[in-house]
């Protein structure tokens, strides 16, 4: 890692920067600015999984090296938009158990999209003791968390405990594609928020293409193939007219 970056996105797992910000982040580094994606649950899951844990890893096609496969999908993304990369050891909360019982935390898609687990307190704080560690930045992006998944949740406090007035947002996408939700996690913000789009270059939104297609353990999550994938990011993109942050 270099001492200071221009720009540092923070993302909960190995993939949420690229599907939210891809395209300005490969016009960024295109025109010599640094990029640093640190995403924060990077870490191995535990020899003993839940079940469903155990489903998601054969909907992806992947072994018990779950967590090194898809570090090298996102350095193979993260190569193609040209920013830095940092892994941090904080486990996918599908692998995430009770300090103290042992027992998972969240067992279905319904705990995941739910509130952040009372227990995880602590791990509240270990995220915002490594934010104070980072290098510096001119801008620091965590999620907006549209969609309300309890690491999004999570991340994004974190990073409020420790910035302020150089934190933006940035959509979580693909969630951001539901006007529903979108609405509804800005109408429950305590303060306004105020939206800039980017514009990126047409080569920016083929290298975001690129670069979500490293992901390919995560592809059948979203997408029922290629086509289906360009259709809905570029959908996006034009709707928007970019990519859009919030502050």
């Amino acid at each position: 890692m270099k001492r200071h970056y221009h720009t540092i996105y923070l993302s909960p797992h190995l993939d949420d920067v690229t599907l939210s910000c891809g395209a300005q982040i490969y016009d960024l580094t295109q025109a010599d600015k640094n990029v640093l994606i640190i995403t924060v649950m990077a870490g191995d899951p535990s020899k003993n999984i839940s079940g469903y844990a155990q489903s998601l890893h054969e909907r992806w096609e992947l072994s018990a090296e779950a967590g090194a496969a898809r570090r090298a999908e996102d350095m193979a993304a993260c190569r193609i938009l040209g920013a830095d990369a940092r892994h941090w050891p904080v486990p996918d909360c599908i692998y995430r158990t009770d300090p103290k019982t042992g027992e998972p935390l969240y067992l279905s898609d319904d705990d995941i999209f739910g509130d952040v687990h009372r227990a995880e307190m602590m791990l509240i704080q270990s995220v915002t003791d490594r934010i104070a560690t980072m290098p510096t930045a001119d801008r620091i992006l965590a999620p907006l968390t549209i969609g309300h998944h309890v690491d999004h949740l999570l991340v994004r406090g974190a990073a409020e405990i420790i910035h302020d007035e150089r934190l933006l947002y940035y959509e979580d996408y693909p969630y951001a594609q539901d006007c529903a939700k979108r609405e509804q996690t800005l109408a429950a913000e305590p303060k306004q928020f105020s939206p800039t789009v980017i514009p990126v270059s047409e080569e920016a939104r083929r290298a975001k293409i690129e670069a979500i297609l490293a992901y390919k353990s995560q592809l059948s999550t979203f997408w029922t193939d290629n086509t289906d994938l360009e259709r809905q990011v570029f959908g996006y993109i034009d709707e928007v007219g970019g990519e859009r942050l919030w502050s």
